[in-house]
This record gives C-alpha cells, sequence and structure tokens, in this order.
C-alpha cells in the first residue's frame, strides 16, 4: 500500500508540480528531496539557511504523517560545493536531526534542480503504522 502525505502548507505547490511531499510504504516514509527555497520563491545565499528552511519543511511533512524529527533513519544530502558549505550543513543538521545522527551519505553533484541551491535533502524516516488486531 502506497499513501502520499502533503501538509496544507505544500498544498499549492504539490498541485504546481505534481510532486507528493512524501509517500508512506508500509513502516517507511520516503520524503521527496528538499531544498531550502522561501515560501515566497527566492533561494537564501547561504547553505545554513538553506539547511535551516529546508529541513523545516521535512519536519512539517513528518508532523503531518505522524512522525517527529526521531524519526528520520537515512539522510543523503547533496552539496553544490561541498568542500565549502559542509562543515555549516553539518552544524545545523546537528542542531536540527540531534545526536545520534541518522545514517547520512553527503555526496558532491554539479548543480541542483532549483537555481541558487546549494543543498538539498533526501530523507527516509521509519514510522511504524498501528498494528490492527482482530476483535
Amino acid at each position: 500500500m502506497r499513501d502520499v502525505i502533503v501538509p496544507k502548507a505544500l498544498r499549492d505547490a504539490v498541485a504546481a508540480s505534481g510532486f507528493s511531499p512524501a509517500v508512506r510504504a508500509g513502516d517507511f516514509l520516503f520524503l521527496t528531496g528538499a531544498t531550502g527555497g522561501r515560501a515566497d520563491g527566492t533561494m537564501p545565499d547561504t547553505a545554513a539557511e538553506q539547511t535551516d528552511i529546508a529541513l523545516a519543511k521535512v519536519l512539517e511533512i513528518l508532523r503531518t504523517a505522524g512522525g517527529t524529527v526521531g524519526s528520520v533513519v537515512e539522510l543523503t544530502s547533496y552539496h553544490t560545493d561541498i568542500d565549502a558549505d559542509f562543515s555549516a550543513v553539518d552544524t545545523r543538521l546537528r542542531a536540527i536531526l540531534h545526536e545520534p545522527l541518522p545514517a547520512w551519505t553527503a555526496v558532491e553533484v554539479a548543480r541542483l534542480r532549483r537555481p541558487g541551491a546549494r543543498v538539498e535533502f533526501r530523507i527516509v524516516a521509519h514510522l511504524p503504522q498501528p498494528s490492527e488486531t482482530a476483535p
């Protein structure tokens, strides 16, 4: 079974793009890559601010699905300049996700889809569904 998770705050973006913010498959939630663009469409200049905004979106999706920051089990971060930005991203991730961090892979890429994006996050969360018991 596959359920799409769409927080109220992202409904317009979903309608415009057709992408699902997250898809639940069994006890796992797979989130679409999150970049740090502001609600007005502008992109902050720093990887730290982009990280804060992107992870705020992630946390909103997790809350909508019934999860928390502790539900995140895997994180892949994509960086357009890993040497320049990794330290700032690492600092913000530790402040927002808290230690112990989820399994994390960091990858440098030539560019990201959103103009001005310096970092993008792909997240997998574990959200066990309540077991149904027979009456």
